[in-house]
């Protein structure tokens, strides 16, 4: 092995983060995607309506930090009484002291005083502890300004980016996982690697019609129904549906091997793997992929995993593909050749030795999906499908702007987000391709 390979091989991984830290830009964009996620995985703690802790007559509480959804709330007599913490209108209350979020909103409380779309810049009022409308105190202040119904946009913002980011990373882990597993196969096996008797062959292509259609033509409207209902529901109809064609198909290969004691069935053919995956692949790439999404989106419930397993099942092919050919390069190679040698079954030189080395390519296809995915999401949002209607997203908040133009702000900062979001994500994915060129 050559000293580029060793570079491959053993110190890739050190590599590239010293050329990413090199790199400014996408050392920043690093940095800005970490943020990112730190303000996903802590939104419910930088924006919400529940202090983190309030005192009232005497009592102090501190609901936000609260598992329960009731709490203890004594009243100026004494008396004790359970609270549901959602209901309570914690900003309008006699309290003595208190400490509210930076953001002290969630992004589906409307604030009536302040609804009709106001302005980051616009006056805004509060109705103080007496009942009277004042200025709008600093704390409680709306900084990117309201919608048409007076909830707040930077408590959107801030909640909607769990939601792209969680559809973004975790599509494409979805992706990635379907994308590796078939063009590891592909790559490695090829067409020529396994064989089993014609027999047998003859009667697993025959199975696979019936048992396509025993497991999903007969079911597709249960399917559809469970689809349409939870996708708890879905999964359960659909691993049904896999134990039938299953059992099908084991019905099959049984029924193979008794016919393969004729002599012309009894012969070795090899399994076309590496045809019959790259077909698929080709079948999935020829459909008009925003169509796609788009009519899965519309017919299916709205929810997040549907979305989540939507946008994987179309972006899983462009990683199998550069797996399949980094497989087909690397199983050319003496160390692969040598592990062969050895005596190494194929799934551990597969995991151990060549998948490690095959990783940095569609660590860039990753990269630039993720991106992919999060514009995926806005532009379903926006047009009202893919994710719950009750569910502030950048997308749906862009789209609350359609009604009313003058509305810039509903427009600009979901934009932004949008844009600095899918920006980082392609420049940390040019920096990995550049460091990949160490292996040319």
């Amino acid at each position: 092995m050559n000293s580029k390979n060793k570079i491959s091989s053993f110190s890739f991984r050190n590599y590239a983060w010293r050329q990413l830290r090199k790199n400014k830009i996408a050392w920043v964009s690093f940095w800005i995607i970490l943020v990112l996620i730190g303000i996903a995985l802590c939104s419910n703690f930088i924006a919400n309506s529940q202090p983190y802790f309030i005192k009232v007559n005497g009592h102090s509480y501190f609901p936000l930090f609260s598992f329960k959804n009731e709490i203890e709330f004594y009243d100026a007599n004494g008396n004790k009484e359970m609270l549901a913490k959602d209901q309570v209108d914690w900003k309008h209350l006699n309290f003595e002291s208190a400490f509210f979020p930076p953001v002290a909103y969630i992004p589906s409380s409307s604030d009536l005083l302040n609804a009709d779309y106001k302005s980051p810049s616009e006056e805004q009022y509060f109705k103080n502890k007496k009942g009277e409308t004042i200025d709008m105190p600093f704390r409680f202040r709306h900084f990117l300004g309201t919608n048409k119904r007076g909830e707040d946009v930077l408590s959107g913002l801030i909640h909607g980016t769990s939601i792209s980011i969680s559809v973004g990373f975790f599509s494409m882990l979805l992706a990635g996982i379907l994308g590796i597993f078939f063009g590891m196969m592909a790559g490695y096996f090829g067409d020529d690697a396994i064989k089993i008797k014609r027999g047998i062959a003859c009667s697993l292509a025959v199975g696979l019609v019936f048992s396509w259609f025993y497991a999903f033509q007969i079911r597709s409207f249960v399917l559809m129904d469970a689809l349409q209902n939870s996708f708890l529901s879905f999964l359960l109809q659909l691993f049904f549906s896999v134990l039938i064609f299953l059992f099908v198909l084991l019905i099959f290969y049984f029924l193979g091997k008794l016919i393969s004691q004729i002599k012309w069935l009894k012969q070795a053919v090899h399994v076309p793997l590496d045809t019959i995956i790259s077909r698929l692949i080709e079948m999935i790439v020829s459909l008009p992929t925003l169509l796609l999404i788009i009519t899965i989106a519309a017919i299916s419930k709205p929810s997040l995993l549907n979305l989540i397993l939507i946008i994987a099942f179309v972006q899983w092919t462009s990683i199998a593909r550069l797996i399949r050919a980094e497989m087909l390069r690397l199983k050319q190679l003496e160390f692969i050749q040598a592990a062969q040698a050895m005596g190494l079954k194929p799934w551990q030189i597969m995991l151990r030795h060549a998948l490690p080395n095959a990783m940095a390519p569609a660590l860039v296809s990753i990269s630039f999906g993720i991106a992919s995915a999060i514009l995926i999401e806005s532009g379903l949002s926006f047009l009202g499908v893919g994710v719950p209607v009750d569910v502030v997203t950048w997308g749906s908040l862009i789209n609350s702007g359609r009604e009313n133009f003058a509305a810039w702000w509903l427009v600009l900062f979901p934009g932004l987000c949008i844009f600095i979001t899918a920006l980082c994500c392609n420049i940390l994915g040019e920096a990995l391709r550049d460091a990949m060129d160490v292996k040319q």
